[in-house]
């Protein structure tokens, strides 16, 4: 497994410390995100997935902990938009340019407004795909708001 993706260029041209971390991906499991964390063993929450949805039929990526979800009202009004619905995967692994299970909030073909959850602010470090099925990206909170120019809102 590369442990170079577009994730991780984006991250070092950034200059943003970061940490890597592989685990043996399971494609039938019930939730990738729980079991990455359970791979890697860390605490769900602090694990976070990304998840493309349309707001008003745009593209928003919206990252959050893995033991929770996405509430669709919450997240099309914290996009401003009225109502939200997630993104058929095979247009998500298009427009990101990553496949379903490795997609990364970092690095993606065509750039879209991110969200993260405000709880990600809570924990001094978070997990998030690192652009492979596999490969997750450990990073301060802060830091991958800030490369990602994200918005952070409660939405889950």
């Amino acid at each position: 497994m590369s442990k170079v993706t577009p994730a991780t260029r984006v991250l070092d041209r950034a200059g943003v410390a970061y940490g890597l971390h592989t685990y043996d991906y399971d494609p039938g499991a019930d939730s990738i995100g729980r079991h990455a964390a359970l791979s890697l063993r860390v605490d769900p929450a602090i694990m976070f997935k990304s998840l493309m949805t349309l707001v008003d039929g745009k593209p928003v990526c919206a990252v959050l902990p893995s033991d929770r979800e996405a509430a669709l009202k919450r997240l099309a009004q914290a996009a401003g938009g009225k109502s939200a619905a997630m993104m058929a995967p095979d247009k998500a692994e298009r427009m990101t340019g990553y496949k379903v299970g490795g997609i990364s909030p970092l690095g993606q073909r065509r750039a879209c407004p991110v969200l993260v959850e405000a709880a990600a602010l809570d924990h001094p470090q978070i997990f998030v795909n690192g652009g492979q099925r596999g490969l997750q990206i450990q990073i301060a909170p802060a830091d991958l708001v800030a490369v990602l120019g994200a918005a952070v809102a409660s939405f889950s």
